[in-house]
């Protein structure tokens, strides 16, 4: 059973940072692809950064230079570390794990979602 539980949202200042946590079980880093999503009011769910099973990442423009993606296979654990935090992060983020079946078929599995707010 796949689950997966973020952690470390929150209120911050414009310019702060904050670094986002996904404990992930049930999945395995070397078969899925993870990702940090994020979704806010009025808006469509959005990607901010995937970690490939080789290490590769992938940023969106609007985070890129800012945002950083990095796992721990140890503790089985994904990061989102924010620094220079700008009002329009603020949103929901969600933790993603997707298997990849083929090239046209996946499997996405979501965690529940952790608050940041940017604001002074």
């Amino acid at each position: 059973q796949v689950q997966l539980v973020e952690s470390g949202g929150g209120l911050v200042q414009p310019g702060g940072s904050l670094r986002l946590s996904c404990a992930a079980s049930g999945i395995s880093f070397r078969l899925h692809v993870m990702g940090w999503y994020r979704q806010a009011p009025g808006n469509q769910r959005e990607l901010v950064a995937v970690i490939r099973s080789e290490g590769t990442t992938d940023y969106a423009d609007s985070v890129k230079g800012r945002f950083a993606i990095s796992r721990d296979t140890a503790k089985n654990t994904v990061y989102l570390q924010m620094n220079n935090l700008k009002p329009d992060d603020t949103a929901v983020y969600y933790c993603n794990a997707r298997m990849n079946w083929s090239t046209s078929s996946y499997s996405d599995f979501w965690g529940q979602g952790t608050q940041v707010t940017v604001s002074s």
